[in-house]
């Protein structure tokens, strides 16, 4: 639960700042000024709004899409418009920024973790542009564009609609997002606790045996028995046969089943890692979540999350097609699955090439 409501600051201070822009009249003048330059790369002046509704959420910013005209462009704009850092992924971003990045300052005011933040938002546009240009080859529709938009006056903003919109959607993450949050927090629980029946024999016949011996550090051999719970639980079991394919990456078992669970939804990443941890920790919270994963290491002793790992991680998130509502949403718009599947393709091949190259770069 405190994992869900930590985020609701940050959430409530991004959409406030998009409605602000809204309310001004001047989201509309943005489309206008970067109609050129999207054109160049096969996106339309009206592609701007749902890419910036989509640093709030891919949902209604692919439902937005619905008044581009024409056909090619309104694919284009719903195909690259994921690649833009949603509000999901930013519990994401600031946990691992936190961990991984140094708290130390630019010109002794700009903050470096903040400098990061912006490089992550400002890699998924560059690389929407991209997509977009390379996708407008493929895509074989002969239609003729027109660029016809209204442009509302400027005016003040209403300070008590931005206030309306950010309660509002506060409430919808914690109400909705928090619902999925809490079920798969639930489940997860149930799957790192319990396992088959003669391996937690094992381990429990081992912890004893252990226990037994009169030169027994019992400390040591509870955190040793709630490791090895752990791993040989559905949970780990789970993280361990992913785990070849994404050890390449930097990531441990227990990553790999937070990145199973997030394809529910992207926040779930935190809430894994923290039932996960909790779990190993046997239900003692004497630590926060982000001092237990700075000390979470290998088997060989080496840190988990390193700044090689870090990057590594943030970097699949922004690449990556972690939300299934999106690819439902997709396939509602496009009326198939071929769109969708050739999303889900061509993000997951992109975060994981991304990423493996971060991570051998930086290690």
């Amino acid at each position: 639960m405190g994992g869900i409501i930590i985020f609701i600051p940050q959430i409530m201070i991004l959409f406030g700042l998009i409605t602000l822009l809204e309310d001004t009249g001047y989201m509309a003048r943005i489309s206008f000024l970067t109609d050129r330059v999207m054109r160049t790369v096969g996106l339309n002046g009206k592609s701007v709004m749902p890419m910036i509704s989509g640093f709030a959420c891919a949902v209604p910013a692919i439902m937005s899409a619905r008044n581009i005209e024409n056909r090619k462009e309104r694919l284009l704009t719903i195909l690259v418009t994921p690649l833009m850092s949603c509000s999901a992924r930013l519990p994401v971003y600031i946990i691992l920024t936190a961990i991984v990045i140094p708290k130390t300052y630019v010109a002794g005011f700009i903050s470096v973790q903040g400098l990061v933040m912006m490089g992550l938002y400002l890699i998924g546009v560059v690389f929407a542009m991209a997509v977009s240009w390379v996708a407008k080859w493929f895509i074989k529709i002969k239609e003729k564009s027109f660029f016809i938009l209204e442009l509302p006056v400027y005016r003040a903003p209403r300070w008590k609609n931005a206030l309306q919109t950010m309660v509002e959607k506060a409430k919808i993450f914690v109400l909705q997002a928090g619902k999925i949050i809490l079920i798969i927090s639930l489940v997860l629980w149930f799957l790192s606790s319990f396992g088959p029946s003669g391996r937690m024999e094992q381990v429990q016949a081992q912890y004893e045996q252990q226990l037994a011996q009169s030169n027994a550090d019992s400390t040591l051999i509870e955190e040793q028995y709630a490791t090895a719970k752990l791993e040989n639980s559905y949970a780990g079991i789970m993280g361990k046969t992913i785990e070849p394919a994404i050890r390449p990456l930097g990531y441990d078992w227990k990553i790999g089943i937070a990145l199973i669970t997030s394809f529910a939804a992207r926040e779930v990443f935190v809430g894994t890692m923290a039932t996960l941890y909790s779990v190993e920790d046997d239900g003692e919270e004497n630590l926060a979540l982000q001092e237990k994963m700075q000390r979470a290491t290998f088997s060989d002793g080496t840190k988990v999350f390193t700044l090689a790992t870090g990057v590594s991680l943030m970097l699949f998130y922004v690449f990556a097609m972690q939300c299934m509502s999106t690819l439902a949403i997709v396939k509602r718009e496009t009326r198939s699955w071929k769109w969708p599947m050739i999303q889900l393709a061509y993000m997951t091949f992109l975060a994981y090439v991304v990423s493996l190259v971060a991570y051998q770069l930086l290690k």
